[in-house]
């Protein structure tokens, strides 16, 4: 369906690790820096990378810093997991990124909804055609923050040629099944609020979910998607339990520290990769630097 490989379908049900975009002492992009991170993830089974996500900084990003970040998260994987490359902003910076996927060899793209203030529901339709048809092929997974646009809307992007999926990020498990229920079902609908929501949304038919914890600990996220697999929801929700203060302190301040707790506790395991960039919220609060500390260490986990 819509050009995707049975591989490729098999892994978007799985875990989308999204990868954080690494900077150095001068504000520069440092790709190099997520080798150890990139490494880790594949070892532990995270089925697909995803680069310029939300948790990757996209919006924090110029053009050219993801469309590099994107080249060599290509090229470190070397074939080992798929990659996927997020991809907006304006209409002709989204299709430019879509168009240098293809050329670098990424295995799809997922298209960031438009943060736009003024968006048309037929509008954000013509958006994702063009990047689609931009993409020539490529598989497309549509990321889906606010579902206000409606769920006649959200199918109708299903049914673009080249959309083979949607990342589904809205706290709304009813709204999901609804659409589920409309929706071709060869689409795939992936979790979009990472394990302590994968639950729920497994629950009413979302496959596999995505993850920023991938990035420190990811044998813990192949560990509840394996538990959410047999049905042993207590399993997961007990493993999920451990990781509920990560999740607090990142949601801190309007969400502001969401990659700042990543980040940061990627400095705490010995793989600095370097600060978050404004609006964000670099460094943490001490407190919140003291409330993660203890965590990663109770964790007895280390990167390097």
């Amino acid at each position: 369906m819509n050009g995707i490989s049975d591989t490729l379908r098999k892994a978007l049900t799985g875990i989308s690790g999204i990868l954080v975009t690494p900077f150095d002492t001068g504000d520069q992009i440092a790709p190099d820096r997520l080798r150890p991170v990139m490494d880790r993830a594949i070892g532990a089974g995270v089925d697909i990378l995803v680069v310029n996500g939300n948790t990757s900084e996209f919006y924090a990003l110029q053009a050219h810093e993801a469309q590099a970040m994107m080249e060599a998260v290509t090229e470190m994987a070397a074939g080992r997991a798929p990659i996927i490359n997020g991809v907006g902003r304006s209409v002709h910076e989204a299709c430019a990124l879509a168009r240098a996927s293809r050329k670098a060899g990424a295995d799809g793209i997922m298209v960031h909804q438009t943060p736009d203030p003024f968006v048309a529901p037929r509008g954000l339709i013509d958006y994702v055609q063009r990047v689609a048809d931009a993409a020539d092929g490529l598989p497309v997974m549509l990321y889906l923050r606010n579902d206000a646009i409606g769920t006649e809307t959200i199918v109708r992007l299903t049914e673009i040629p080249g959309v083979a999926g949607v990342k589904w990020a809205a706290p709304s498990p009813i709204r999901l099944a609804q659409a589920i229920d409309r929706a071709d079902p060869n689409i795939i609908w992936v979790g979009g609020l990472a394990e302590t929501w994968a639950p729920a949304l497994c629950a009413v038919g979302a496959q596999g979910f995505t993850s920023g914890l991938i990035n420190i600990w990811p044998e813990r996220s192949v560990a509840i998607l394996q538990a959410l697999r047999a049905n042993d929801y207590a399993q997961a929700m007990q493993l999920i339990r451990g990781i509920e203060e990560f999740e607090n302190i990142r949601a801190e301040e309007l969400n502001g520290t969401n990659v700042t707790g990543v980040k940061a506790a990627l400095q705490l395991i010995g793989n600095d990769c370097g600060p978050t960039r404004p609006p964000a919220a670099w460094p943490l609060a001490s407190s919140q630097h003291t409330r993660l500390a203890q965590l990663i260490q109770s964790w007895n986990i280390t990167q390097s």
